[in-house]
């Protein structure tokens, strides 16, 4: 789910602080102050709407606060007991009740995943060789994410879960499972599903009997649960005035858990192996360990990814800069965001929730609040300065260097990578963190930002390939830095395509694929960008959205990147339904544009959706451009709109709203059920 934060970074909200709204159990002023001004900042200038985080030490919490409005319209602020979304941290959740079942006998880490779910199937042989152990340490080599039907608005449909096993069976993996780990949320879908078939439980029911109940959290849920919506914290979008509806991150295993920040810290008691009752000392011992060093991973320099069981981090930079082992997991849906830092060696763990901003600014928070409890505590002498870099020198460059030129992906892309005179040009990177920016050749293999803070190279790796190296020191004002060390692209070779393939392909450039299995309920649709496919095609060099053309209509998944970038891969396959060209891509399906018809242009009509569910797409040319919609829709049903740039104008499911004007240029999508029917009247 961390992919969604360069986009979501950038939707800064309209924010009123409200700090110092709960009470705090007596923690050390400096500490107070400190969390105070950094929840502040991350108001004001960080997107943020609102903010909830806790400390607990040795078993009692020392501080709880929060920041920001639980609802704006209200002004109501937030406290203890409102609920976030917590993202990606509902991993730990499904790793510790997996690892529950081991401490009962129930399953063995180490056995094929099949033993636990018998009609697990893949298309690729390599299937049977994944294990439970794989799933927590993300080296399945599992494609990624099945985000279809996953994020939904007061919603709670299983259709994800449900189609998940299905959807696998025709699928591959992008490397020998094992090999190497890069992030997977797909695994802990699996691994939900593997507590289900073990335990005989659904999810939610083992969550609330084997960890909620025996630690008294009265507010740790899933979307399937029942419970007070409105205690959840509200959330905005830039160009919605009124609160949205309730996020339901549908997948539960992978992200669908809410709570609050005090019963996360709670929670986290079991992850450090203080509450045997639940999870014995060793199973929690046994996630710590440093589950990435078993496959190709990047050369071990400070970092803040280094994966063990469901953790994102094991030795966590800054602390490992102190000896300190501290251990963390962020977690990102697409309204709310949440970080966990757990510092076992000294029993404290610290949670940051947000309605808006992003998991890692909540663990640049958390980070920078730990540090002052553990000055304060005389753990540390005192906190060392943030780092700071010289300007980079340029040297000559050995001519050898020149022969990592060429053609390099990652998921999604290709790039040209042109070394000459000692220097290179990279696009953005770290989803935005990083600017587009030439590298000049500063010695030793490395290539330097102009502000020193950024370091390329390129490495070759056991399993031959060769990769771009980044070693990125991130500065956020008032949040401090960060240490990114990842592998972003990888070298690709030239693949000739036979001149009909080739034609295809090139014909297909810069055309466009719109989702037609995607709920209307779904909090996609304020994102077309994860809605419509672009098809970028490098048909001289045999590439198409970063996948590797094999024929007219059907190219595959290359990456295979370690660590980050190489996680959400996919492969693309077309064909022809009728007079449309349809685009598969995770099992969902995408109409082209050019098969996508106008709407009328008079005053009343209808459309209807068809049996197979799928949503309807129109045109909004010059006959129905500027004239005012309105929509009698069907209980179940929505539409929503987008200008010509591509951006939603209007989504009835979010503002309840049925009328809107229409941009020409733009496009309009209906969706519901089968057979649903909506009446149209355009002024």
């Amino acid at each position: 789910m961390k992919k969604l934060i360069s986009i979501l970074c950038t939707a800064v909200l309209v924010i009123t602080p409200m700090t110092g709204v709960m009470a705090k159990t007596n923690p050390n002023a400096t500490v107070e102050v400190a969390a105070n001004r950094i929840a502040t900042d991350l108001l004001q200038n960080y997107g943020v709407t609102s903010l909830q985080y806790a400390i607990m030490d040795e078993g009692k919490i020392i501080l709880s606060d929060g920041a920001g409005l639980h609802d704006k319209a209200s002004q109501i602020p937030v406290d203890k007991e409102s609920m976030f979304g917590i993202g990606s941290v509902s991993k730990m959740y499904v790793t510790a009740a997996a690892m529950m079942l081991v401490d009962s006998g129930k399953v063995d880490l180490d056995q094929p995943l099949t033993t636990y779910i018998k009609d697990f199937e893949m298309a690729d042989s390599r299937y049977t060789q994944i294990t439970p152990r794989m799933l927590m340490n993300h080296s399945s080599g599992l494609y990624g994410t099945h985000y279809g039907n996953s994020m939904l608005f007061d919603d709670n449909d299983t259709m994800n879960h449900d189609e998940l096993l299905l959807k696998l069976k025709t699928e591959q993996l992008k490397s020998d499972p094992g090999a190497y780990s890069v992030y997977c949320n797909d695994g802990f879908q699996l691994l939900e599903i593997l507590v289900e078939r073990v335990s005989g439980l659904s999810y939610s029911e083992y969550i609330a009997k084997f960890i909620s109940n025996p630690l008294q959290l009265e507010s740790t849920k899933t979307p399937l649960d029942s419970f007070d919506r409105d205690r959840l914290s509200e959330t905005y979008w830039p160009t919605i005035e009124t609160k949205l509806p309730a996020e339901n991150a549908n997948i539960l295993g992978t992200g669908g858990i809410y709570s609050t920040a005090e019963e996360l810290t709670r929670f986290a008691e079991v992850l450090m192996g203080n509450r045997p009752d639940i999870l014995s000392e060793s199973a929690a011992e046994s996630m710590q360990n440093h589950e990435y060093r078993q496959g190709i991973w990047v050369s071990e320099e400070r970092n803040t990814f280094n994966y063990g069981l469901g953790w994102d981090a094991v030795d966590l930079a800054p602390f490992s800069d102190y000896g300190i082992t501290a251990l963390t997991k962020g977690g990102d849906t697409m309204m709310y965001h949440a970080s966990l830092i757990t510092i076992p060696e000294h029993d404290i763990s610290m949670a940051v929730l947000s309605s808006g901003g992003s998991s890692i600014y909540n663990q640049m928070f958390a980070s920078k609040v730990l540090l002052e409890v553990l000055e304060d505590q005389d753990i540390i002498d005192e906190i060392q300065p943030d780092q700071t870099f010289p300007p980079p020198v340029k040297v000559n460059m050995p001519a050898e260097l020149t022969a990592y030129s060429g053609l390099y992906g990652t998921v999604g892309t290709t790039l040209d990578i042109n070394i000459q005179n000692g220097e290179i040009k990279l696009p953005a990177l770290q989803g935005g963190l990083i600017p587009e920016q030439i590298y000049v050749y500063t010695g030793e293999g490395q290539f330097t930002s102009p502000d020193g803070s950024v370091k390329i190279s390129f490495e070759k790796e056991s399993n031959d390939k060769v990769y771009v190296k980044v070693l990125a020191n991130i500065t956020l004002p008032g949040l401090g830095q960060t240490v990114m060390n990842t592998y972003d692209y990888q070298k690709l070779e030239h693949q000739a395509l036979d001149t009909a393939t080739k034609e295809k392909w090139a014909a297909r450039n810069g055309s466009k694929y719109y989702a037609l299995d995607e709920k209307i309920t779904s909090i996609f649709y304020l994102l077309p960008s994860m809605l419509i496919k672009n098809l970028t095609v490098d048909a001289e060099n045999g590439y198409a959205n970063g996948t590797r053309v094999v024929d007219p209509n059907y190219a595959e998944n290359v990456a295979q990147i370690p660590v980050m970038n190489g996680r959400d891969a996919f492969d693309l396959q077309l064909y022809t339904k009728g007079d449309a060209e349809i685009l598969i891509q995770d099992g969902q399906e995408y109409i082209a544009e050019d098969a996508i018809a106008p709407i009328f242009g008079g005053k009343t009509g209808i459309t209807t959706i068809q049996a197979n569910g799928q949503a309807r797409w129109y045109a909004i040319d010059a006959r129905s451009a500027n004239k005012s919609l309105t929509v009698d829709s069907p209980d179940r049903g929505g539409y929503a709109v987008y200008n010509a740039k591509g951006e939603v104008v209007h989504f009835s499911v979010a503002t309840h709203q049925q009328t809107t004007q229409l941009p020409e240029g733009g496009f309009i999508v209906f969706g519901g059920e089968a057979g649903d029917v909506f009446n149209i009247h355009l002024k």
